[in-house]
C-alpha cells in the first residue's frame, strides 16, 4: 500500500505495550522489504487513549454516534460505506 501512495513512511499510533509489539515487528519487516522507509510512532492523549478503529467500526455498524470520536470527514465515510455495503 505504501509503494502504491509512493509513502516514505508511515505514522501509526501506540496505544498500550501490546500496540508496541505488533507495531515494532510490522516497522521491522518494512524496513526489511524497503530500507528507506521510516515508520513514526505517536502516542494518543489520555482521552483517546481507548479508542481502536475495531471499537469505532463496531459503534458504527450497531447505528451509534461516532462524531464524539472522529473527524467529521471520518465519520461521514464510515457512514457512506456502511450505507453502501447494506449493513
Amino acid at each position: 500500500f505504501a509503494r502504491q501512495r509512493n509513502a516514505d513512511a508511515v505514522i501509526r499510533g501506540l496505544r498500550a505495550v501490546s500496540d508496541f509489539e505488533y507495531e515494532f515487528q510490522m516497522a521491522l519487516m518494512n524496513r526489511q522489504l524497503s530500507p528507506d522507509f521510516e515508520t513514526l510512532f505517536l502516542m494518543p492523549s489520555q482521552e483517546h487513549i481507548f479508542l481502536s478503529s475495531r471499537m469505532i467500526k463496531e459503534i458504527a455498524r450497531l447505528e451509534g454516534k461516532v462524531g464524539g470520536f472522529v473527524p467529521p470527514a471520518v465519520a461521514a465515510a464510515l457512514e457512506r460505506k456502511l450505507n453502501l455495503s447494506g449493513s
